[in-house]
């Protein structure tokens, strides 16, 4: 694990921070999309590839507890090779019911002092339609990771809030059947008016719906919530989701919380990366405290520490993306090694 750390930020992330951001981003997921293909390519990934450290959660064998959250790989275009590369579960999307741009670019910023992310993206993928006959294709080839796949999904932007619940239906049932777990993403800082969700009225009704259609008992729902809850907004979400049968919290998205960035480097979006580290340790550690639901923990982990950290307080699991961005695939085997 040494030497793929010392390879990807040595060689491979000076070569990707040379890029813009998201050109980065692009360049990264069309190479991984294209080693998935290719059993020569996902054999070589395999070298990566850390020790096992199985976990089983809301019934799903997870081979080790570090996984990739949702936003890295969007339309899920690189399965086998995340797989490949030592993740125990992958995360894609977030992906809305109808296909979108998102917002304007210049719409990621790198801030590396930090180890830090901004980002406005504004769920920008393919949609829902496009996505299951891409999961479709993928799972007839026979290269389908043996590891647990869930899926997010959120509101499309010019769905209006009084219809985000048929919008969320709408995804839910083409995808459901290609998940092993559904996430409703109601927490991005990206899409106007979707965090009103968090409301427990709105909660409530998008929940008792999915949980009302057919076969929802046998699929794990989760809720991602956002970093910038307060303690009363997060005690009447968790009773909410407690009343529909939610299966874990993911926790946390991203915060606008942006106290941590120097004024001169400052953009519109939400943070991500090791700033967010303490604030989300300490929703975990909340979350814990109030509900039995179980949690995993999505925010401020770029090194085995603060990975550690949020296994301490609570966390079932763990996701990276900003600390993956930041630290390569060697990160996966040093989390592991120091569990």
């Amino acid at each position: 694990m040494k030497r793929a750390r010392g390879t990807y930020e040595t060689f491979v992330r000076p070569l990707l921070f040379s890029l813009d951001p998201e050109t980065a981003h692009r360049l990264t997921i069309e190479l991984l999309r294209a080693a998935s293909h290719f059993d020569f390519a996902l054999h070589r990934l395999r070298f990566l590839q850390p020790p096992s450290k199985p976990k089983t959660l809301f019934g799903l064998n997870f081979p080790n507890p570090i996984g990739v959250a949702a936003g890295l790989d969007k339309n899920g275009v690189a399965l086998p090779a995340w797989a490949a590369l030592g993740f125990g579960f992958v995360e894609i999307g977030t992906v809305t019911a109808k296909a979108q741009p998102g917002n304007p670019k210049p719409r990621i910023f790198r801030l590396p002092e930090q180890q830090a992310l901004i980002n406005r993206l504004g769920f920008n993928n393919d949609g829902a339609d496009v996505v299951a006959e891409r999961l479709r294709k993928l799972r007839e080839s026979r290269r389908w990771p043996a590891i647990p796949v869930g899926i997010n999904i959120g509101k499309s932007r010019a769905t209006p809030l009084e219809q985000a619940t048929d919008d969320y239906l709408y995804s839910f049932r083409l995808l459901r059947d290609f998940a092993d777990y559904i996430t409703l993403n109601v927490s991005s800082p990206n899409t106007p008016g979707l965090r009103e969700l968090h409301e427990p009225r709105k909660l409530f009704e998008l929940l008792h719906a999915i949980g009302n259609e057919p076969d929802a008992a046998t699929k794990p729902v989760l809720v991602k919530i956002s970093p910038d809850l307060s303690s009363v907004e997060l005690e009447a979400g968790l009773g909410v989701c407690a009343e529909n049968g939610v299966a874990g919290i993911i926790a946390t998205n991203t915060t606008l919380d942006h106290s941590s960035v120097p004024p001169a480097l400052d953009e519109e979006g939400g943070l991500s990366g090791a700033p967010l580290r303490e604030k989300a340790t300490a929703l975990v550690r909340d979350i814990v405290a109030k509900s039995t639901i179980p949690v995993i923990a999505s925010g401020g982990i770029c090194d085995a520490e603060s990975a550690r950290e949020k296994f301490e307080v609570g966390a079932q699991l763990v996701q990276l993306y900003t600390g993956f961005i930041y630290r390569g695939p060697g990160l996966i085997g040093e989390i592991i090694k120091n569990l």
